[in-house]
């Protein structure tokens, strides 16, 4: 089987933006923007993070979690509150109405991932997740030195 490799990175894209925004269209009567659900599930997970964590977690600017967090503490999602081993760190915590949605955002997000691999055999979804987790630890260290780039990457 012959891969257009030059395509990989933009199909990845492609399909992850694809899910995204059917998901979207799915949770729209939620009140949910994506980033918003991401960070539900990130916090239905841990069950509270600091604002530094659920940046890292989202790869968003500590300052776009900072209004996002604003609007979802306005809507009721959300609240923050003191760290007890360090009064100077605010913790995100999930309300009791984020809480109740979970279930609901779970079987929405499960039923755009059956949508998505419609057409797809059990094996070819077993080697399709497979294959994106070995793509996601491959590349989940550091940016490796210099040196170690291949020769086409480095600039003169």
């Amino acid at each position: 089987m012959n891969y257009d490799l030059d395509r990989l990175g933009p199909l990845l894209h492609d399909a992850a933006r694809a899910m995204r925004k059917r998901f979207e269209c799915c949770t729209r009567q939620l009140g949910l923007s994506s980033a918003q659900w991401r960070l539900l599930v990130n916090l239905a997970r841990d069950e509270r993070a600091t604002q530094a964590r659920l940046a890292d977690l989202l790869d968003v600017e500590p300052i776009s979690v900072s209004r996002l967090i604003d609007r979802m503490q306005t809507a009721g999602w959300v609240r923050r509150e003191t760290d007890p081993s360090d009064r100077r760190v605010r913790l995100i915590v999930p309300t009791p109405k984020a809480r109740r949605a979970h279930d609901e955002i779970r079987a929405i997000a499960n039923g755009v991932y059956d949508e998505a691999l419609n057409g797809l055999s059990a094996p070819q979804r077993d080697t399709l997740v497979k294959g994106l987790n070995v793509i996601i630890e491959n590349l989940s260290e550091a940016c490796p030195a210099r040196s170690a780039q291949p020769q086409a990457a480095r600039k003169p």
